[in-house]
């Protein structure tokens, strides 16, 4: 089997629905980014960015307007049938015949699989071991996405794709399901994941990139992300002290991001310096600050300043 530095190449991506001109509408644009051999790989969007369109030419679902997509050192559309049996695909909606047993569609879809591995295992991979006599009908809804995920790894890919894999799961689901990823990425598969749950791709991904508008807004492990984004200090004054009480924010390192009856907050690259000279300042003046809060940036705070500041509007994950 070929070696490949990243599993995934892709460079100056488009994808145009419709003709060109003021008729058509450009989803993805211009768009390069790369997936690593086994890496955990995350895609998040804000409503309407392009994030499926772009899995599905990584997919080879379509042929991109411009630019290039390799997977596996391939073209995926043109060279489809080469990719898929190497690869696995969990939609966000799987479709089940209602009235198998877990065990007969995993079954069934080993019959449509190259070199399938033994149905037990691929239960036993998701936890359904247990499960294998129950008609699909009867399965909660995190049970039929463990069924999804089944059959998307049925075929030990190398590099597999999931759309939202813990929609419909309970936390204590979620976190199972998690564990099963991270056991897939440990063993060299390569998984690139798009979700709405911020949490999930901070906790599994080893890099992400967070796309608005149909371009890529930011990239990089979490940590770098996050970096590019400030810290918070909130807290509310006392009666009688106002936001003008407060020392100079340069002396604080700090900017006042936001002030309403006594009620403050600081936005700081260095949290742990504009903590401390606040309260100093307070216990100098003698004086409690109510609701006290120091936080460090975080993702859903990134990912909601790159909304924001693109758009002037709020979104959501999608």
């Amino acid at each position: 089997m070929t070696s490949h530095v990243h599993a995934i190449e892709v460079s100056g991506l488009r994808r145009r629905y419709g003709p060109a001109g003021g008729k058509g509408f450009e989803a993805v644009r211009g768009i390069s980014f790369s997936v690593a051999e086994g890496e955990l790989f995350a895609l998040l969007g804000t409503n309407g960015a392009g994030k499926t369109s772009t899995v599905e030419l990584l997919e080879g679902l379509a042929a991109p307007t411009g630019g290039s997509v390799r997977l596996l050192g391939h073209d995926p559309h043109r060279d489809r049938a080469l990719i898929r049996p190497r690869t696995g695909v969990m939609l966000q909606h799987g479709g089940f015949a209602a009235d198998l047993t877990v065990a007969e569609t995993v079954r069934m879809w080993a019959g449509c699989t190259s070199r399938p591995r033994p149905a037990g295992e691929a239960l036993e991979t998701v936890g359904l071991t247990h499960r294998a006599g129950v008609r699909v009908k009867n399965l909660s809804g995190g049970e039929k996405r463990r069924l999804d995920l089944a059959l998307a790894t049925l075929g030990d890919p190398e590099v597999l794709f999931l759309d939202e894999p813990t929609t419909g799961m309970d936390p204590e689901g979620r976190r199972e399901t998690w564990d099963i990823l991270q056991n897939l990425r440990d063993r060299g598969t390569t998984v690139v994941l798009t979700t709405h749950y911020l949490e999930e791709a901070e906790r599994l991904a080893d890099r992400l990139a967070i796309m608005h508008a149909g371009t890529i807004a930011a990239s990089g492990t979490v940590a770098e992300i996050v970096a590019e984004h400030p810290s918070t200090l909130s807290f509310r004054l006392p009666p009688g002290v106002g936001v003008g009480d407060l020392p100079d924010p340069s002396a604080l390192g700090a900017t006042v991001s936001g002030a309403a009856d006594r009620a403050v907050r600081l936005s700081t690259r260095d949290l742990q310096h504009t903590t401390t000279e606040t309260l100093i300042w307070a216990r100098d003046k003698g004086i409690g600050l109510a609701g006290l809060n120091a936080r460090s940036a975080s993702l859903e705070e990134a990912f909601l300043h790159i909304a924001q500041g693109t758009d002037g509007t709020e979104a959501t994950a999608s």
